[in-house]
């Protein structure tokens, strides 16, 4: 039987995300929503017997990442995390000047990029390069003003510079910051970024109310920008059409469970003195549980291994009452 990823979808009151199931009938426009036919057997909250799904639009469904092997699915992440890390380095040598990568939360997406950037920063440290008369490398992360990102991307103008956003998901719903974005993105051969309200805060710090833009910008978000809908489309699309779009693809909760073990194996867990037998127990029991826990990501893989390297006996009872969603 085809097998159908819902990335987000309805069953009543119940949401349904990164969910698969057995295909009984394909997308259906009916009268009052779009639906597919499932069989809701052995899954949480539904009858063991077919259900509608409803779905906003096709986009919503997947039928074609759910027949990847486990390797095949760790081979596909990997791939996308070293173009992440070539990505960041050609940020750094000011060959690409702008780039958005999207992922969930707790993947590593931000880890790679942090390490290249910090290797950058070390070695412009050590070649003598200061202030916006040389390159400057630099995350930020958190909320940010509008004028508060006009001073960012002053800060990281200087040609070579490279200015990360970092879970700043609340300059894309700010009008004026997505504008300053758009210019700093542009890939018109001069960059110029104007504040045209006046302002003591930029008088007091010494900076211009116009300057050119020379840097780039590598955006990290949870957000998709391509599965935008409503009145941020237009605003997100105009920023892809300057960017790189770097999709991880970490869309299952399948996905985000062999992407942590493909790290785990990858040395994660070795300051844990663990044996092998005891990484594959730990392993084994998370993807048995991953339903139950409260996310899947790198963090609750530290926080369970934390549990087990605590009291070998009884972290089990541990996990179920500190890292579970409540029944």
């Amino acid at each position: 039987m085809e097998q159908v990823l819902v990335r987000n979808g309805t069953y009543g009151k119940m949401q349904i995300n990164d969910t698969v199931f057995n295909l009984v009938k394909g997308y259906t426009v009916g009268k009052k929503s779009n639906f597919i036919t499932v069989d809701g057997t052995a899954h949480d909250g539904l009858p063991d017997r077919p259900v509608r799904i409803n779905l906003v639009s096709k986009e919503d469904m997947d039928t074609k990442v759910i027949n990847e092997t486990d390797e095949q699915v760790m081979e596909r992440l990997r791939e996308r995390f070293d173009i992440l890390t070539d990505m960041s380095y050609a940020a750094c040598d000011g060959v690409v000047r702008g780039m958005v990568v999207t992922g969930p939360p707790g993947v590593g997406k931000s880890y790679g990029v942090e390490q290249v950037v910090r290797e950058a920063e070390v070695m412009n440290k050590m070649s003598g390069g200061t202030g916006n008369t040389g390159m400057k490398f630099g995350m930020e992360k958190g909320a940010a003003s509008a004028i508060g990102l006009f001073k960012l991307l002053y800060d990281y103008s200087g040609r070579g510079s490279v200015l990360v956003l970092d879970d700043c998901d609340s300059v894309l719903y700010d009008e004026t910051s997505l504008n300053l974005l758009k210019a700093a993105l542009d890939s018109s051969p001069k960059r110029y970024l104007s504040w045209r309200s006046e302002s003591s805060v930029l008088r007091r710090e010494g900076i211009p109310d116009r300057f050119e833009f020379k840097g780039s910008i590598i955006f990290i978000t949870n957000l998709k920008f391509d599965k935008t809908r409503g009145k941020m489309k237009d605003h997100l699309d105009a920023i892809m059409s300057r960017c790189h779009y770097l999709d991880l693809t970490l869309d299952t909760m399948r996905d985000k469970f062999l992407r942590c073990k493909q790290i785990v194996q990858d040395g994660m867990l070795d300051e844990y003195e663990f044996s092998q037998e005891e990484q594959y127990d730990l392993l084994d029991y998370i993807s048995d549980n991953r339903s139950k826990l409260r996310e899947m990501s790198l963090r609750m893989v530290l926080k369970i291994a934390d549990l087990k390297k605590m009291n070998g006996n009884k972290w089990k009872r541990y996990v179920e009452m500190t890292c579970m969603k409540r029944s």
